[in-house]
C-alpha cells in the first residue's frame, strides 16, 4: 500500500499523533539506539510497514442518538466522541462493519450510551479481523446484565453483516466505570474463536483474550522469537496469553507455558488441543499471576516474556535477577519500564545485553515494540539478523 499522507478524520481524531509520518517514534528509537551503543551493540533492525489498514483490532465508542449514532474515539481527555467512519489504519473490514452496526442502530432505535446519565444500551464495539477469511468477531458491549437490553439490535446487526460476521457477543458493562469491558461476556451467533496462523501453528483468540493490533509485525516478532530459542531447550513463557509465541516452540523441545487471563488460558487450551500428541507432550501449564509461579523457571533455559506496560512482576524480576537463565528474551510493549528494568537485570555481570530490536506496532504514534535478549556470561552467541 502507498504511504499515508491524508485523514478526513483528522483533527480533532487523537488516534494518530503522528500520522503520515513513515517512521517509527523518533524518541523510543532513538532511546533503544542510545541502548545498543552503550553495550556496544549494533543499531537496533527497524520493523515497519506503510501503516495503511494495519489494524485488524479496534475498541471504538458508539455514542450520539438513535437516529445518527456515531462510533470512534473520544478526543484527547473528554467523552466527546469523533466518528470515525473512513479510518486509514483501520482494516477496511472494520470500517464496514461499524457502518453496518449504525446502521442497525438506526433501524431498531435502541439508545447509544451517554455518560453524564448513564443512560442509554450499547456502550461500545470491538472488532477483530480474521485474516484468513476476513470476517469481523464483533462484541457489542451494553449497560446491562445480559443482551436483553440491546433488544433487536444483535439479530439485525448479524443479519446486516450476513456472511461477514465471524463471532457475535454480548459483554455486560453496567457500571458507572472508564472500563470498555465487563467482567460477563455471552455468545450470541457465529464461532466462538477468531483462528490465526502465527509462527507455523493456529492460535485462538476468544472475544476477551489479549491480541495485538498489527498481526503483520507481530507475526515478524515472533519469528525472530523463535530464532532466538535454540533447539531442545526448556522454555518458560511467562504472560503467555493464548500461547501466540510458544504452540509454535512445541515441535522443538519442552514449553511451560504461563498466564492468569481466563480469556487467556481458554485461547492456549484450544491451541494445546490442535497440536500433534507428541507436541502436547511438551507442554505443560502454569496458570496465575507470573510473580506466583516462579517453579516455572527450576531448570528452564530460555525465559520469554511479553508483559503488560507495567512490566514483569515485582517478583518474577527478582527471581531472574537471582537465578538468570542461559538466556531470556523480553518482547516489552512498555519501553520506559523495559529501560528501568535492563540496569537491574544487568547489574550484578552476571547477564549481558545481547540485542535489541524495533517493531513498530503503533504507526503513527509515540509507541513501538522493543525486542531484547539477554544472555547468562554470554553462553549464547549472537543469533544474526535475517
Amino acid at each position: 500500500m502507498p504511504p499515508l499522507d491524508a485523514c478526513s478524520h483528522r483533527p480533532p481524531c487523537p488516534g494518530c499523533a503522528r500520522f503520515g509520518d513513515p517512521a517509527p517514534a523518533p524518541d523510543a528509537v532513538a532511546a533503544v539506539t542510545r541502548l545498543c551503543r552503550a553495550h556496544h551493540l549494533p543499531a537496533p533492525a527497524i520493523h515497519a510497514t506503510t501503516g495503511a489498514g494495519h489494524r485488524h483490532r479496534a475498541r471504538l465508542a458508539v455514542r450520539g442518538r438513535a437516529r445518527s449514532p456515531k462510533i470512534g474515539l473520544f478526543q484527547e481527555g473528554s467523552h466527546r466522541i469523533v466518528d470515525t467512519p473512513r479510518c486509514p489504519v483501520h482494516h477496511p473490514a472494520i470500517n464496514e462493519a461499524a457502518a453496518r452496526l449504525k446502521q442497525a442502530i438506526r433501524q431498531t432505535g435502541i439508545a447509544p450510551y451517554a455518560d453524564a446519565p448513564h443512560r442509554g444500551a450499547l456502550r461500545y464495539a470491538q472488532f477483530v479481523v480474521e485474516r484468513t477469511t476476513e470476517r469481523v468477531q464483533v462484541v457489542l458491549v451494553g449497560n446491562g446484565e445480559t443482551p436483553e437490553v440491546l433488544g433487536a439490535l444483535p439479530e439485525t446487526f448479524a443479519d446486516a453483516m450476513g456472511t461477514s460476521l465471524q463471532g457475535l457477543f454480548f459483554n455486560a458493562q453496567p457500571e458507572r466505570s472508564n472500563a470498555i469491558l465487563g467482567p460477563s461476556t455471552f455468545h450470541l451467533a457465529g464461532e466462538e474463536v477468531v483462528r490465526e496462523r502465527i509462527g507455523g501453528v493456529d492460535v485462538f483468540f476468544p472475544p476477551t483474550a489479549f491480541g495485538q493490533n498489527h498481526l503483520a509485525l507481530f507475526d515478524r516478532a515472533v519469528e525472530r522469537i523463535h530464532a532466538l530459542v535454540p533447539d531442545d531447550a526448556t522454555v518458560f513463557e511467562a504472560y503467555c496469553g493464548v500461547g501466540a509465541i510458544g504452540l509454535g516452540l512445541l515441535r522443538r523441545g519442552p514449553v511451560r507455558f504461563n498466564e492468569r487471563s481466563p480469556a487467556g488460558l481458554e485461547g492456549l487450551a484450544r491451541g494445546l488441543a490442535c497440536r500433534p500428541v507428541d507436541e502436547r507432550a511438551h507442554a505443560s501449564r502454569f496458570d496465575g499471576a507470573a510473580g506466583e509461579r516462579l517453579d516455572g523457571l527450576e531448570g528452564a533455559e530460555v525465559v520469554v516474556v511479553d508483559p503488560p506496560r507495567k512490566g514483569l512482576d515485582p517478583a518474577l524480576l527478582a527471581a531472574l535477577v537471582a537465578r538468570p537463565p542461559r538466556r531470556l528474551v523480553y518482547l516489552a510493549c512498555g519501553l520506559p519500564r523495559l529501560l528501568e528494568e535492563l540496569p537491574i537485570l544487568l547489574e550484578d555481570g552476571r547477564m549481558r545485553l545481547g540485542g535489541a530490536e524495533i517493531f513498530d506496532f503503533f504507526p503513527f504514534t509515540g509507541h513501538v515494540e522493543t525486542l531484547v535478549w539477554l544472555d547468562r556470561n554470554g553462553e549464547h552467541s549472537d543469533p544474526g539478523r535475517e
